[in-house]
């Protein structure tokens, strides 16, 4: 029994896989020869080299306020910066972006330390300060929007706006269902993955392709991890936005607590929007945590975030108005 539970876990995690790389990379493609980053490097921090890209040289365009910061961009657990391919051109337009392969994925290195968010956080903090930036906006998904939380907790100086989206803040968040999964990854799924397009992805990228097992296997320890940030995030101050899909991973109830406790969805706005969080929360409709971070939607959702563009007028100032 035991035996069939894993292999039907290694055919649905095929399947999802196969499926998710294979959208993103038939997206990404489209989008290739038309954006290029204006530059890429690797930056060496504790002990690890990670690669980095930066789109486009500007800070700022017509569609950003001339205080706009460069947004650093963390993709998902066992992707890369591709993976925001469909997205970038629209970030681009408003920002400078600054994506990073993370620990051990894509061009970045696995090393020999474990994969955590807390030392993820630091490198990023490093990383942003060694490539010259003192302050940047930060907008990560999934596991890279763990990330972006830890660098907010722990640097909070360094960030000045944050967008976490498809993460939480604690591993109680997940469906139940989702962390038995999650907690079977091992080496052994590295075999069940081999020939798929995220296989593919990596070998291609990778600077050591035959360390494809080994990071599936710290991957599983990674995930293996508990976590619980509800005190830090608690003491956040800088403005947070949270983003979800309707039919996400996360439960529902853990989605609406984080929100709380950033400060938001506590009381009525009020009709002079003085009880407004300078938090924000959007589900978007009709998406899963498994295309999230591709679709436009994203990015015309959180960049009036990121812009600072988030006071519409309010009834009583559009009846004067009028009025006038």
């Amino acid at each position: 029994m035991k035996k069939q539970k894993k292999k039907i876990f290694r055919a649905t995690l095929f399947a999802v896989t196969s499926i998710l790389i294979t959208q993103t990379i038939s997206i990404a493609e489209a989008f290739a020869q038309s954006h290029e980053p204006a530059s890429t490097g690797y930056v060496s921090v504790n002990g690890l080299d990670y690669y980095y890209e930066i789109h486009s040289e500007r800070n700022s365009s017509s569609g950003a306020s001339s205080q706009a910061k460069p947004l650093l961009l963390l993709h998902g657990g066992l992707g890369s910066i591709d993976m925001f391919e469909p997205i970038l051109p629209i970030l681009a337009e408003n920002r400078q972006v600054i994506g990073v392969d993370l620990h051990g994925h894509g061009r970045t290195e696995l090393g020999d330390r474990p994969i955590n968010y807390e030392d993820m956080g630091n490198d990023m903090a490093a990383l942003v300060t060694n490539l010259g930036y003192e302050q940047v906006d930060v907008m990560g998904y999934s596991m890279g929007g763990g990330v972006a939380l830890r660098l907010a907790i722990q640097h909070p100086e360094l960030v000045r706006r944050l967008v976490s989206v498809s993460a939480g803040f604690s591993k109680d968040g997940f469906y139940p269902e989702m962390v038995t999964q999650q907690e079977q990854i091992n080496a052994e799924m590295a075999d069940a993955m081999e020939g798929t397009p995220m296989h593919q992805s990596y070998i291609e990228l990778a600077p050591n392709p035959d360390d494809f097992p080994r990071l599936v296997d710290r991957m599983g320890e990674f995930m293996r991890q508990s976590y619980d940030w509800s005190e830090e995030v608690g003491e956040l101050e800088m403005p947070v936005m949270l983003v979800f899909g309707d039919s996400d991973m996360f439960r529902p109830e853990h989605i609406v607590e984080f929100y709380q406790l950033l400060g938001g969805g506590l009381k009525d706005a009020g009709w002079m929007r003085e009880n407004m969080s300078q938090n924000r929360l959007a589900i978007l409709p009709n998406l899963t945590h498994y295309e999230i971070f591709m679709v436009p939607e994203l990015a015309q959702t959180t960049l009036p975030f990121l812009n600072g563009k988030n006071d519409p007028p309010s009834w009583s100032e559009q009846v004067q108005s009028a009025q006038n």
